[in-house]
Order: structure tokens, then sequence, then C-alpha cells
């Protein structure tokens, strides 16, 4: 057997004076990208073919300089970035990162553990745990809940109602899943017809449901949930052999932020026997408010709730989180037993699961940074931050409303706020007949998505469109924690005068209705 020692032997690791080196000139790189953030381009001006090209190399057959292959960061990779941490980046629903949560990453990486059985993971095992406790405590949740930290909020919805689907029907789906001979009816699931959010559909996906299984509740004006049609569906189900099993409720839904009737909601959960899970990736840190804690009454009666601390609570990608009020549902739910995941004798020294709560067995530490960010800002620190982004939302509502050029659609209830540029002309003529109506928002569909195109190529900002009711929309969603009022005045204005601009050349190119 070879030696260490042998001349031959190839050693992977680098000298540790050359690996402290390396590391602050890593540090060193990311420190630069942070102290320009707030004026990089938000979105590169390469095209996809160019970025490719970028990277379009061989393997290498020999190994190459450290330095030369950490200088990548800034030579290659930070001019085709979209900076997520910029405060003027305003798409989906992304995170902006905190300092804090790089460099627990760093730090969890160095440690490489695997987080999903206690033995391999032992103190991030316990860090987890007291990581979803606190979040637990912050939302107002129930203090028993369990959970677990996942990639995002799809896989924490898919753990969710896995467990929903488990627990709630009376059939034994561990052993014979969908194809158990005693089932009769469909499966059924209820979301909001407007504000549901696609990643149940992956979850039916995932789960071999069907996405027939989804039924649409109706919505109220405000875009919440209609909790008496709910009742009504689940009956008019019952009644005729289906098998109703959850109900998912926004707790700030992605286009609106809208928070349904959660208290309401769970009266027809219990009244049904049908599992209560709240969608609160986008908004459920929310209810850490005081002043909006009304808007989250029955958050406490929920049997699990998504949120995401890769959103709203700024962590680095990527960290979502599961909590479920009774965390043995959870763990009966995902059980397996293996001797070579545990072992065959009892030992004193080994200790709570994750791989027994979710989907995953093999699981990065992702609760350092999360834990790390908590500690650093405190409860008083985020609640500080939320807030900002909800001023940020009400401060551009009120620009949208005092501006002629611009359509309100709804008051911002959170961070998420969608608006639609459509001077006063094109609204008086909408008025007429339906026919002018019908050509007005096909021209105002196509206006708003080059005005969002278009400061998307100037690397200004980045932000994107959605559809309310059926209409092409700007959408902001304001949940990095650097950004300012001076950042949503600056994007408002860089807004208008796209618009003008785009509209003057529909103008030119006969393409407006005037």
């Amino acid at each position: 057997m070879p030696s260490s020692n042998n001349p031959d032997w190839f050693n992977p690791d680098l000298p540790p004076e050359d690996f402290r080196s390396l590391g602050y000139h890593v540090v060193d790189m990311i420190a630069d990208h942070l102290r320009r953030i707030n004026d990089v381009r938000v979105f590169p001006e390469s095209t996809a073919d160019e970025v490719a090209a970028v990277f379009d190399e061989p393997v290498p057959d020999q190994g190459q300089d450290p330095r030369a292959v950490v200088n990548a960061f800034t030579e290659q990779i930070l001019p085709h970035t979209t900076h997520l941490g910029s405060p003027r980046y305003f798409a989906f629903v992304n995170g902006s990162g905190t300092m804090m949560s790089i460099l627990g990453d760093a730090m969890a990486s160095a440690l490489n553990m695997n987080t999903g059985g206690w033995k391999a993971s032992p103190a991030a095992t316990e860090i987890e745990k007291r990581t979803l406790a606190w979040l637990s405590e912050l939302i107002g949740y129930a203090p028993e809940a369990g959970g677990i930290l996942t990639s995002g909020g799809t896989m924490a919805n898919v753990t969710a109602i896995a467990t929903a689907l488990r627990t709630t029907e009376h059939y034994d789906l561990m052993a014979h899943g969908l194809q158990d001979p005693q089932r009769t009816g469909h499966f059924r699931l209820y979301m909001s017809d407007h504000e549901g959010h696609v990643s149940i559909k992956r979850v039916v996906d995932l789960l071999n449901l069907g996405r027939e299984t989804i039924r649409l509740v109706p919505s109220h004006p405000d875009f919440t949930m209609d909790a008496a049609a709910l009742d009504r569906m689940i009956a008019e189900d019952k009644a005729q052999g289906d098998l109703p099993f959850c109900v998912v409720a926004q707790a700030g839904s992605i286009n609106v932020g809208a928070i349904d009737p959660l208290d309401a909601i769970a009266h027809v959960c219990e009244q049904h026997g049908v599992w209560f899970h709240v969608d609160g990736a986008c908004g459920a840190v929310g209810a850490m408010l005081p002043e909006k804690r009304a808007l989250y009454k029955g958050l406490e009666k929920a049997d699990s709730v998504t949120l995401d601390p890769h959103k709203w609570l700024y962590i680095a990608y990527e960290c979502g989180c599961l909590l479920v009020r009774d965390p043995e549902k959870l763990h009966r739910a995902f059980s397996v037993t293996a001797s070579y995941l545990q072992g065959i004798l009892p030992t004193e020294r080994t200790g709570f699961q994750f791989f027994e709560r979710g989907p995953q067995m093999s699981r990065g530490f992702r609760a350092l940074k999360l834990w790390m960010t908590i500690k650093h800002y405190g409860a008083e620190g985020y609640r500080q931050l939320l807030r900002q982004n909800n001023l940020c939302a009400a401060h551009l509502d009120t620009l949208v409303r005092a501006s002629d050029d611009f359509e309100a659609l709804h008051e911002p209830t959170l961070y998420i706020y969608s608006f639609r540029y459509a001077p006063p002309d094109y609204r008086t003529r909408a008025q007429r007949s339906d026919e002018d109506r019908a050509e007005v928002d096909a021209y105002l569909d196509v206006l708003n998505q080059r005005i969002a195109d278009t400061i998307q190529a100037t690397g200004f900002a980045f932000l994107m469109t959605t559809q309310i009711h059926g209409r092409t929309v700007l959408r902001l969603s304001i949940c990095s924690h650097r950004t300012t009022l001076a950042d949503i005045d600056a994007v408002f204005a860089k807004l208008r005068t796209l618009g003008e601009m785009l509209d003057r050349e529909a103008a030119l190119d006969n393409l407006t209705m005037a």
C-alpha cells in the first residue's frame, strides 16, 4: 500500500499558510464586491450565448494555479451576474444575503457536516432545532412545533403536503401509496384561484397526485380566499365521494402580498377534518411585527407553516423552512429504518435525526448562517428591517396614486407591490366601450412588458412583470435589507421616463391607439 511519505503520493490540500493567504484574498474580493453592491449593474449586458462562451473550455487535464482559479470570481463571474444583493433588485422574491450568512456559509462548508443524522452533525443538529424554535416563537406559532430547514419553499410545501396526505387519509399510504385498493374517490387540495402559488402544482406533480387534485377557491376583491366558498366546495366534494385532505392558505401572496383570512380557514378545516397548511414562504415572518399581527390571526392554528429565510429574512441562498404544529406527524410521515443509518445496538451517543423528518437523507448545514444572522440582528433588528421594506412599498403606492401616468391595483399589505403604467388618455378611452377597453388593455400589456424589459437592459434596476386579473403589470418585491426610500424614488422616476419614451416610440411606429 502506498505511503503518504511517498514522493509520488498526491496531496490535494494546500499548505496551511498558502490556504490562509488565498482565503484572505477571497475575503478581500467579497468585501470589495459588497462595498460596490449599491452601484453595480443589477442585470448584466451579456446575452446567454456570450455568457456560455466565457465558460466554454475543456476539462483541465492538469491542475491550475489556485489564485488564478479563485480570480475567476472577479474576472468571469461578477461581470455576468444578476446581483440579488443590490438594493434595486426587485424580481421574484429573492433575499439580499446578509454578511453574516455569507460567513456562516463559509464556516459550514469548512466543517462539511451532513446534517441528515445526529452522529454526523451533533452541533449542527442542535443549532437547527434551536433556530426552528426561534422562528416559531418569532411568528407566534405553536411553542411545541418542530420542523426542518429545506432548500426552499417548494420543498417545504412538498414536505408539508406529503405529511398532510399521510396523516389525514384513512389508508396505508406509506405501504400502498396512491394504489391502496381500498381507496375510492379523488384526493382534493384547495388554494386561492388568483394568488395560489405555482409551487403547489409542483407538489402534486412530485406526489403524483395529478394537477386536477387542485381545486381553486374564489377570492374576494382584495385577493384573499373566500372561506365560505371553501366550506361549500369541501362539503360538495365530500358528498360526491372525493377525499379533501389539505387547504393551502397564503400568508403574503406572490403578486400582492395578500394574507388570507387564516382564522376563518382554520375553522373550516377543523370542521371538515382537513389539514390546514399556511404557505408563508413570502410573508409569514411579517407576523413578527406587532402592527401586523392581527392580519395573521389563526396562524397558530395551522397544522403546518412554510416560511423562507432566504426570502424576507435576507439569508443567503439556499434556506427554506417548514414548521409543523405536531412534529410527531412529520416524523411518522418520513420515518425510515436502516441499520447503516442508526446502528444495531442502542447507545447514548445519538440524538435527533433530521433524515426522519423530511425527504432528504444528506443535508447541508443550512442552519448556521440563519442562527448567526438572528444572533447578529436580534428580533428588534429584524423588525426594523421588515418595517423598512413595508415602508418602501407604502411609499411606492403613494407615488403611484399621486401620478397620472400609473394605475394602482391594490394597497400594499407587506413588501410586494404590483401596479401598471397607464397614462390617463388610455384609461379614458378604455371607458368608452368593451372593444376600446380590450384594445387599450392589449396595448398596455405590451407597453408594461417593454418597460420591465428595458429597465432590466439598462442595469439600473431589475424587476419583473406579472398578471393581475389577466393584465400584464409591473411588480416590485422589496425584500432587500439594503433598499431605501431613495432607491424607490429613483426607480419610480426611471419607470416613468421609460414609459413616456416607449409610448412615444410606439406612436411613431403607429402602434398606439391614439
